[in-house]
């Protein structure tokens, strides 16, 4: 084999010529490519791969210094291997800026892969997430092995070319430092790069802050200023009450502004406001700024809940870990209510439901449904609530119902979307085998950022229309519902510049309820006003619990 190999050389040395040239411009364009790679998803554009890397100047001479060549491949590996690094961290980081509005952190992010492939499975489906996951493994092994490839042989091409390469190094450096001094651009974009050194550093920034944070937080998780506070003091406004806390998936500002969507939303919140009237319910909304963007839903639950800015998972296990006062938890600690967790989206274990007080917990698997699955959501949200209706609420307690609902149907990538169906026909779901058949495929809604709005949209309007019609046909006098969005949706449909506002709403029949709240300025009925107030969302839980009368006892100071 070597021998016929040698031979067709000597046959052919044009042609040997010509791969080996274009086999070392590739080796080069790869190398370039790694250190040039930007690190968001709307600045991978021609001009970025024109640039000149200092690091890349820089390692020419170091290649260039070395005596030999085991010291050249033994800095080439390494080399290489740092390469394919940052190329992986790059590339992690435009997957998180595009789906969290946020890059990666290295510390805290890797166990969030994991539930990007259970996010994949469910949408796509199990063989198709497999291959996919495998094609990315096989990808990433490929990169690193070709980058180290392509470092050895340029490391070798730089030493059979030592005069010219010296000279060709000496001569990019005094470019690339003219450039930098003088700022010169290519379409908007300096000719001058240190792409690698500025992802090393916001890396080492990132981690070295969120090891500071990690002993910070901990101490302002130990503080409550309701935390000693007596059952008696808490909330003595609401006794007798049925208090339910609603999160609807992705619901954020921009399903009420973004001109693509808010027409069906909007339209869709002041209808149920003009029903609720009619049934005796009125409302008040406002605007509060999540914790979290794109999802991570649970940092937005816990932020609202616990009084606390949970916007990392460290923060998450740490709170939680903790005897913190959640809103949720303040009913139980009262001794009055009974609470209650429905969590259609939990499929595991779900230990944190102490954390959040909740003494008898509903999940996937215990509301006895047997309809299909569409795609991530595991239930429409008409059926949650009507089990929600069959197990808990329609049935008589020696005391009042606290329940942490979390309906799910809203959560991306909006398709196949449930429809309404008549409340006396949902039996145990199987009626919807025929709505998520007929539903739109996830893979061509996906690619499509004006179809993933529309049918975002579709979503949030089925979401509110189900939680009100529900409160419409069930609720009492002592009904007093309290729901909101988690999180915008990604910024693919939210927009790059999106807030992180979401929506909230009161809604009671006893006028006392919503009086409590007046000096809050929140707009009437359930569509908050552009002018409306904004909170951040770690501010509601102390305003509420002032609002219905909980006295301050601080705990931990």
């Amino acid at each position: 084999m070597t021998g016929r190999v040698r031979a067709w050389r000597a046959a052919h040395p044009t042609a040997v010529r010509v791969l080996r040239v274009t086999l070392t411009v590739l080796c080069a364009a790869l190398v370039l490519g790694a250190l040039l790679l930007p690190n968001g998803p709307n600045t991978v554009r021609p001009a970025q791969f024109l640039r000149l890397p200092a690091e890349a100047i820089v390692g020419a001479a170091v290649l260039l210094a070395l005596p030999g060549r085991r010291w050249r491949t033994a800095v080439a590996v390494p080399t290489g291997v740092a390469l394919g690094a940052l190329t992986t961290l790059n590339l992690l980081d435009i997957g998180f800026k595009e789906y969290l509005g946020r890059g990666f952190n290295v510390v805290l992010d890797w166990e969030l892969l994991d539930d990007a492939r259970s996010y994949q499975k469910d949408t796509m489906g199990g063989a198709a997430t497999t291959a996919a996951t495998v094609g990315i493994v096989v990808a990433l092994l490929l990169l690193f092995a070709a980058l180290v490839l392509a470092t050895l042989r340029l490391g070798e091409l730089l030493a059979r070319h030592r005069t010219v390469a010296t000279k060709g190094t000496l001569v990019a450096g005094t470019v690339w430092i003219t450039c930098s001094t003088l700022g010169l651009q290519i379409a908007g974009v300096p000719l001058a790069a240190d792409r690698g050194a500025d992802t090393l550093t916001t890396q080492t920034r990132r981690v070295k802050a969120t090891l500071r944070d990690e002993a910070a937080f901990a101490k302002e998780a130990g503080q409550d200023a309701f935390g000693a506070t007596p059952p008696a003091q808490l909330v003595p406004d609401l006794r007798g009450r049925d208090v339910l806390f609603t999160f609807i998936e992705s619901y954020g500002r921009s399903a009420l502004e973004d001109p693509l969507i808010a027409p069906g939303v909007t339209s869709t919140l002041d209808a149920r406001t003009e029903a609720l009237q009619k049934a005796g319910f009125h409302a008040k909304s406002g605007w509060l700024t999540s914790a979290t963007y794109g999802g991570s839903s649970w940092l937005g639950h816990s932020t609202f809940l616990s009084g606390l800015w949970i916007d990392n998972q460290q923060r998450y296990r740490t709170v939680t870990a903790s005897d913190h006062l959640t809103l949720t938890k303040v009913f139980q600690k009262t001794g009055d209510w009974r609470t209650v967790g429905i969590v259609p989206g939990v499929q595991k274990g779900w230990p944190e439901s102490r954390f959040f007080g909740l003494d008898h917990v509903y999940d996937a698997f215990r509301l006895g449904y047997e309809g299909p699955k569409f795609s991530w959501s595991t239930m429409p949200d008409q059926y949650a609530l009507e089990a929600f209706q069959r197990l808990e609420h329609g049935k008589e307690h020696d005391k009042p119902l606290m329940a942490e609902i979390i309906l799910t149907s809203s959560h991306q990538p909006w398709a196949p979307i449930p429809s309404m169906v008549g409340w006396d026909e949902l039996g145990d779901g199987r009626i919807f085998e025929g709505i998520e058949e007929a539903g739109a495929d996830p893979k061509e809604v996906v690619p499509d950022s004006d179809r993933s709005k529309e049918e975002y949209g579709k979503s949030v309007a089925y979401s509110v229309t189900s939680l009100t019609e529900w409160l419409e046909r069930y609720g009492g006098e002592d009904t007093v519902l309290v729901f909101l969005g988690d999180h915008q949706p990604i910024p693919r449909v939210s927009g790059d510049n999106a807030s992180r506002d979401v929506p909230v709403s009161i809604v009671a029949k006893d006028p006392e309820v919503l009086e409590k709240i007046a000096d809050w300025n929140w707009a009437d009925g359930l569509r908050p006003l552009a002018d409306t107030p904004v909170w951040k969302m770690d501010t509601f839980r102390d305003r509420f619990l002032t609002a219905y009368g909980s006295t301050p006892h601080p705990s931990g100071k």
